[in-house]
């Protein structure tokens, strides 16, 4: 395939690009990792040369949509195409809102709209969406697709209905079976509602789920217990998808970057903005040195993670989205996953979640509060490939040094610790001699936050402890 891309594909992105580009409807099922935002890109980049579409919808979780307008349509859109790009969010000024006016006149140019997919549940953004497809010929994606895995969900039903507005339709995800063969329904049902060949959901679940009667409360439903005709479903599924793991996948790099952003809730902002006020006070009053502005702007990191210790000692839970980030990056990693986290409460709390989602027996964790014997108990649990145990959760501090972790492919940090020397001590406690596999490594990022400046300064190999000295703290805070 000639074509002037800005990035050369791998190979397998080549295939997924010749396998789909042309389709109406297509799935795109790579695990996180192996670069399906860049086959997107290509692809629309492609029709639109073609003549086939002159605008893009793009319809992403909370944490990733802006990675889009911020990345991946900069890093990969080819340099001949001139493209008008909006984002829209229910977050969004109204100024801002006005801008994204312009995507619907008329014009020659490629033009994409980025939306949240939270905001096809309100009027209004549901509204723009809509409008946008009816203006032009148009591809209509979902990212991390398994946000419309349930079909009774408003956001599902808004998605779906859509997708009849758009020429073309594609979902993306790393995992699109995350708790069972169900999950597929509505997502296929975006594509098109032919392609698994059943008239309703409940047909489709008689065909490949065991069902049972149970009793609660005096009534009487169905309950599902087991699974069947898998393989049948995932014969079907060849016809309109591509999967690839990294695994399959030999010429990626030997690690990969990646972010998912997220931002404040008010009260989050609000207790966040009376810090900063009080740090700057503080520390335009003082002698500063490296250790008193770290301090400062560890409690500023602190509410960004959701939480904020008191002066009396009690520990003020914040409401705050970084939970919800992190299973969200967890429904689209496959196999065993390293979760660091730089604060105990941190730790605790994502245990919890963790037992409460995936049961007890799939966490381990390694920090402070773990004793020596279920420290080694933990390394050898998650090492071994048979074993009920898929996340290793500890802090950098603890589990950063000595210790092997080779069965995982994935590393998310939840919280980071600004210590250069941990950071790069732990990302190698999954990248050293016994991993065969290439590593991905996502930072979940609270916008507009400190928590941004200590992640690009770790990404860049930067001290924060040099970094502060002087009047360099300002920038940071």
């Amino acid at each position: 395939m000639k074509y002037a891309f800005k990035t050369e594909p791998y190979d397998h992105q080549m295939t997924a690009l010749e396998n789909g580009w042309k389709k109406r409807e297509y799935g795109y099922f790579m695990e996180m990792g192996t670069g399906k935002s860049k086959v997107i890109v290509d692809t629309f980049s492609m029709l639109y040369d073609s003549g086939k579409v002159e605008g893009v919808l793009i319809i992403a979780p909370k944490g990733v949509y802006r990675n889009w307008t911020n990345k991946e349509i900069p890093d990969h859109l080819p340099e001949h195409i001139t493209a008008r790009i909006g984002t829209w969010s229910s977050r969004l000024s109204k100024e801002v809102k006005k801008e994204i006016n312009h995507l619907f006149h008329p014009n020659s140019e490629l033009n994409i709209l980025v939306m949240n997919i939270d905001a096809l549940i309100t009027k209004k953004g549901y509204e723009v969406a809509e409008k946008f497809l009816i203006c032009r010929n148009a591809m209509m994606v979902i990212d991390e697709s398994t946000i419309i895995k349930n079909p009774s969900a408003k956001r599902t039903k808004a998605a779906i209905k859509l997708g009849s507005r758009a020429r073309y339709r594609r979902i993306l995800t790393g995992s699109p079976i995350t708790k069972s063969p169900l999950d597929v329904y509505s997502q296929c049902e975006f594509l098109n509602s032919h392609l698994l060949g059943f008239s309703s959901f409940y047909s489709f679940r008689n065909r490949y789920a065991v069902m049972q009667d149970s009793n609660y409360g005096g009534r009487t439903f169905k309950q599902v217990v087991n699974f069947k005709n898998t393989e049948e479903l995932a014969g079907v599924l060849k016809d309109f998808t591509y999967r690839v793991t990294k695994d399959e996948c030999l010429d990626l790099p030997d690690k990969i970057f990646m972010r998912r952003e997220f931002e404040m809730t008010k009260e989050q902002k609000k207790v966040y903005e009376e810090m900063k006020q009080s740090a700057l006070a503080f520390l335009e009053q003082e002698a500063v040195s490296a250790t008193s502005a770290i301090t400062q702007l560890l409690r500023l990191h602190q509410i960004s993670c959701g939480f904020f210790p008191t002066d009396e000692g009690p520990i003020l839970p914040l409401k705050h989205d970084r939970m919800k980030e992190l299973l969200s990056a967890l429904s689209e990693a496959n196999g065993k996953v390293i979760i660091w986290a730089n604060y105990r409460n941190d730790i605790r709390t994502i245990k919890e979640t963790l037992d409460r989602e995936y049961g007890k027996e799939a966490t381990v964790t390694y920090y402070g509060d773990t004793s020596d014997e279920d420290r080694v108990q933990a390394v050898v649990d998650f090492q071994d490939p048979n074993s009920k145990v898929r996340y290793f959760l500890g802090n950098t501090q603890t589990g950063g040094y000595g210790i092997t972790l080779t069965e995982a492919r994935n590393v998310i940090y939840y919280s980071n610790n600004y210590d250069l020397e941990k950071r790069l001590q732990s990302e190698d406690r999954a990248h050293r001699i016994g991993q065969h596999h290439p590593v991905t490594y996502v930072d979940l990022v609270c916008k507009n936050t400190v928590d941004e400046k200590i992640i690009k300064a770790l990404r860049n190999k930067i001290s924060l402890a040099n970094s502060v000295t002087g009047d360099k703290w300002k920038k940071w805070i």
